[in-house]
């Protein structure tokens, strides 16, 4: 089986890599740390694990990141001795971890999965034990930490109704691979039985809840002063803010012609797209000429300076790490990847924030978490295109039923807080042999 895996990795590699590489340059900042990928990493980072016990974590990207820096917060607390190195896949994603992390935790890329960029990646780190976030389950990575006795965790476990029909399809080859995992941290009752019929062992599963409603950091950094950032444009101080975030394709142009109609019941609705990934900016730029939206782009902007005399009705967000801030000051906000495209992006940040949240069908990636908000009156579903224009007006016209949903909201996320706490000692638990390394209970509290 690893024979053939390795075949046809390598051929897959070959076809996608000048794809792979040409998104990665799009992307930018793509040269940094790039010979990581391979498995190679400098002197600054091998003499930074040297003698020391280490523990990996891997986050695809964004919105794995938050988690991770959550748990690696509380591990600094819980082991305060242990060296932690995280690893993302994406520029964004370690654009994320260089701002968010410490510098004593070291970062680095995921080496692509071909055996002999894997075996030197763990040549390098030398881990003690690996925490994977979600479900980024890569063969040669799981055997070779399966050679070397690593202990595997996987945190934040999740199967989508994509993820979950293709791990049984291939069962033949991941069924060993989820049965290797140490332990698994699982969002639900539903999603630990499915983890089971996949060969994850019944003992190492445990339902520890959704670790993105801990995730949401409302004490972090100091975000952007959106309203300073928008008043040189001539933007009132009191205009209503529709936020769009993490829109798809299609996404953007669906909602500003829905703006524009909406700007002759509320003249000083002001619109702000944040497309999911921000290469596509000018690409939706071109749109928004189509259809006559004047709009600017936030990295024509500062906080201090204005763009034109022309009053913008629209924000596109080409820049990063910005979205919690747009968030913060919105009236109103559309979650995407939810009308146009499948899976949705994760409602729980603007729901943190007390904000009223809409999303459209398509949210089969966060379906537990859609069903807590929707239960409990804490955001509202649309079906269609029509129906969301209709309950954006309805949300913009009517204050009280903004204030119920943001509270309903946000009472939502706080209920739903310490799955952090549980994973983490599901961690610390099965990392045999470091005991030394866990902080007292006294020292903890202090």
């Amino acid at each position: 089986m690893c024979f053939l895996y390795n075949i046809l990795f390598y051929i897959f590699f070959v076809v996608t890599a000048p794809y792979y590489f040409l998104k990665m340059r799009r992307r930018g900042n793509w040269r940094a740390g790039f010979h990581q990928r391979f498995g190679h990493h400098d002197n600054r980072i091998k003499q930074a694990l040297t003698n020391r016990h280490v523990l990996w974590l891997h986050a695809v990207s964004v919105g794995e990141m938050n988690v991770c820096v959550q748990i690696c917060r509380a591990l600094e607390v819980r082991m305060p001795n242990l060296k932690l190195v995280v690893s993302t896949t994406t520029t964004t994603g370690m654009g994320e971890l260089q701002t968010r992390l410490p510098a004593q935790v070291s970062k680095i890329y995921y080496p692509i999965d071909r055996r002999k960029y894997v075996a030197s990646a763990f040549a390098s780190i030398h881990p003690n034990g690996i925490v994977l976030i979600e479900s980024e389950i890569w063969p040669n990575f799981m055997w070779r930490a399966r050679s070397l006795g690593t202990p595997v965790f996987l945190a934040n476990a999740r199967l989508s109704e994509r993820s979950y029909p293709r791990y049984k399809r291939f069962g033949f080859l991941f069924r060993e691979l989820f049965g290797a995992f140490a332990a698994v941290g699982s969002q639900n009752d539903a999603d630990a039985a499915k983890l089971c019929e996949l060969g994850c062992r019944p003992d190492a599963v445990r339902v520890v809840g959704n670790l993105k409603f801990d995730a949401v950091d409302l004490d972090g950094r100091p975000g952007l002063n959106v309203r300073a950032l928008l008043t040189p444009l001539g933007i009132p101080p009191d205009a209503p803010l529709l936020v769009a975030g993490s829109t798809h394709a299609g996404e953007e142009a669906l909602l500003a012609e829905q703006f524009l109609r909406l700007r002759a019941r509320f003249p000083n609705l002001f619109l702000v797209l944040v497309p999911r990934h921000f290469e596509r900016a000018r690409d939706v730029g071109k749109e928004l000429s189509g259809l006559a939206v004047k709009y600017v782009y936030r990295s024509e902007i500062s906080a201090n300076t204005g763009h034109s005399s022309r009053v913008p009705q629209c924000l596109l967000v080409d820049t990063t790490g910005e979205l919690m801030s747009f968030y913060k000051e919105a009236t109103v906000v559309f979650v995407g990847k939810s009308i146009t495209a499948k899976g949705g992006q994760n409602p729980i940040e603007p729901a943190a924030l007390g904000k009223p949240v809409v999303f459209g069908p398509n949210m089969q990636n966060f379906s537990d978490v859609v069903r807590i908000f929707l239960e409990q009156n804490g955001a509202i579903q649309v079906q269609s295109a029509a129906e969301l224009e209709e309950t954006l007006g309805s949300l913009l016209a009517d204050p009280a039923r903004r204030e119920e949903l943001g509270r309903n909201a946000e009472r939502i996320v706080r209920q739903n807080q310490g799955a952090v706490e549980r994973t983490v000692e599901m961690i610390v638990e099965g990392l045999d042999g470091l005991d030394s390394y866990i902080a007292p209970k006294k020292q903890r509290r202090e």
